[in-house]
C-alpha cells in the first residue's frame, strides 16, 4: 500500500475502491469485478496525472520527502556492480550518512558518493535520516582524492535535508568539513556529475554536488535552507513554510531557469516512488550519457569548467 500525500486524497479514493472490489472478486469467484477495476483504474490514471501536472513548490517537497521515494542504495543496487564501500574517515569515526565507494558503472570503473536516508526507523536512525556528520564529508574528500589520483569519474547523489547541526558535529568542524569538500569537488580533475534525487538542503549538499553536471529529478528540490528553516528565520514561524517554498525557488523547472543545475529527469505521474526501476534507470542513462560527453577533455579543463560554471550562476540574471 502507498502512504499518500495530503493532495492525494482523490487517488487514494480510486485506489481504495480498487483494493476493495479485487478483494471482493478473489472471495467470491462468482464476482466479476474486472469492468469496474478497468474503469478506476483509468479514473486514477487521469487524476495522477491531472494532479502531478500542477504541483506547487510545497507539494513538490512533499514528494521529494516521500518515505518510500528511492534513495542511494537503491539507485546503487541496480547502477552499480563491483561496489566496494568506503568506511571511515581516519580521522575520529564512519558516518553512515555519506556511503562512498568504487564500483563499476555500465562497465567502467567509477567513484561514487552518495547520502542514504534509511528506508525503515532502524535504518533511518543508522543512517541519521540522510544528515551527515563532519566524519561523512571528511570521507567523501578521501573518496575524491583516490578518484583524482586514480582517475576515476565521479558520480554522486544528493538526498539530504542538510548536514547534521548537532553539538558535536560543530565541535568537530562541520562548517569546516563542508568547505574542504566542496573545495576538492572544485579541484579535482575528474569529470563530476551529480544528480539531486530527493532533497538537496543547504550545504551538506553542494559539499557533494559541485559538479561539471548537475541535474536533479523532476520532483526534487534544492534549496540554501528548508522552507521550514526559511520561515522560521524570515516570519519567526515555522508553519509558514508552504509560503516559504513558494518563493524560494527551489524547484528543478525554478534552476534550470536559474541556471543552477543543467538538466531535469522526468519522473512518471505520482512521483519516483511509483516505479522506482524506471525513474533510477533513466537516471543511469543520464549519468552515462554526460559521462561520455566530458569524457574527451583534460583534467585541466574539466577544473576550469566547473570552476567557471560556479562563479557563473547568477550573473546574467
Amino acid at each position: 500500500m502507498h502512504n499518500y500525500l495530503d493532495f492525494e486524497k482523490p487517488i487514494a479514493d480510486l485506489e481504495g475502491k480498487i483494493h476493495e472490489l479485487k478483494k471482493i472478486a478473489t472471495e467470491d469467484e462468482s464476482i466479476d469485478t474486472r469492468e469496474e477495476v478497468d474503469r478506476l483504474e483509468a479514473r486514477a490514471r487521469e487524476a495522477m496525472v491531472e494532479i502531478y501536472s500542477k504541483l506547487n513548490p510545497w507539494q513538490k517537497t512533499q514528494v521529494a520527502r516521500h518515505p518510500q521515494r528511492p534513495h542511494f542504495n537503491d539507485y546503487a543496487a541496480r547502477l552499480f556492480t563491483e561496489f566496494t564501500p568506503l568506511a571511515g574517515d581516519r580521522k575520529f569515526a564512519n558516518d553512515e550518512a555519506i556511503q562512498a565507494g568504487f564500483a563499476r558503472f555500465r562497465g567502467e570503473p567509477v567513484a561514487v558518493i552518495g547520502q542514504e536516508k534509511g528506508n525503515d526507523t532502524k535504518s533511518r536512525i543508522k543512517h541519521n535520516f540522510g544528515s551527515a556528520r563532519p566524519e561523512g564529508y571528511r570521507k567523501a574528500i578521501r573518496m575524491m582524492e583516490m578518484a583524482d589520483r586514480f582517475g576515476l569519474p565521479l558520480v554522486t547523489l544528493i538526498d539530504t535535508a542538510g548536514a547534521y547541526p548537532g553539538i558535536g558535529a560543530e565541535e568537530r568542524g562541520q562548517a569546516e568539513a563542508i568547505a574542504r569538500s566542496t573545495e576538492m569537488c572544485l579541484s579535482v580533475r575528474v569529470p563530476i556529475v551529480s544528480v539531486v534525487i530527493g532533497e538537496g538542503g543547504s550545504g551538506g549538499a553542494i559539499a557533494i554536488a559541485t559538479g561539471n553536471r548537475v541535474f536533479m529529478l523532476e520532483h526534487a528540490i534544492y534549496s540554501v535552507i528548508s522552507p521550514e528553516g526559511a520561515a522560521s528565520i524570515l516570519w519567526r514561524d515555522s508553519t509558514r513554510a508552504r509560503e516559504a517554498a513558494s518563493n524560494m525557488k527551489i524547484t528543478a523547472e525554478d534552476l534550470r531557469t536559474l541556471g543552477v543545475i543543467d538538466g531535469i529527469i522526468a519522473e512518471p505521474p505520482g512521483g519516483a516512488h511509483r516505479d522506482a526501476a524506471a525513474v533510477i534507470e533513466r537516471t543511469g542513462t543520464v549519468i552515462s550519457d554526460a559521462l561520455a560527453e566530458l569524457a574527451p577533455r583534460s583534467g585541466d579543463q574539466l577544473r576550469s569548467d566547473r570552476r567557471q560554471k560556479y562563479l557563473s550562476i547568477g550573473r546574467n540574471l
